[in-house]
């Protein structure tokens, strides 16, 4: 029997291609679960609601045109990139997306942040401590 001897050897060790693959994903996936779950800021309407109502800026004008403006807030804004559409766009195409999704994060916290100034005496959250970008002046070189 000639093919005896192949029977009885002792199989080669095959590294399969996928331990490979899932090596490379696990971390991408894990920065990718980390920055959906980081970016997560309530919408100014719920956080309008959630202000206190005895503190006494609460009912000032400004926080009245603060909390009609976060009613109103998601009416006339668009929609970030989905990760499906980034996907499909190519190698840069979740990264445009995760851009576009961690720019509307911050103008949310940036809204909130004017909404607490304008409604709330309490000191400002850490989660709404948040610079706002200022442009460049002329002449200087951003860094």
């Amino acid at each position: 029997m000639p093919f005896a001897r192949y029977a009885t050897a002792p199989r080669a060790a095959v590294r399969p291609l996928a331990s490979s693959a899932v090596k490379r994903a696990v971390p991408a996936a894990a920065c990718l679960l980390a920055l959906a779950i980081a970016g997560c800021t309530t919408s100014p309407a719920r956080y309008a609601a959630s202000l206190p109502q005895q503190d006494p800026k609460f009912h000032s004008p400004q926080c009245f045109e603060m909390r009609a403006r976060a009613a109103n807030y998601e009416a006339g804004r668009k929609p970030p990139m989905s990760w499906a559409t980034g996907a499909l766009m190519g190698p840069y195409g979740l990264a445009i997306a995760a851009a576009s999704k961690e720019h509307q994060e911050k103008q949310r916290r940036l809204f909130a942040r004017d909404m607490h100034l304008a409604c709330s005496s309490r000191p400002l959250p850490r989660e709404l401590d948040v610079e706002q970008e200022r442009p460049a002046e002329p002449g200087s070189v951003p860094r």
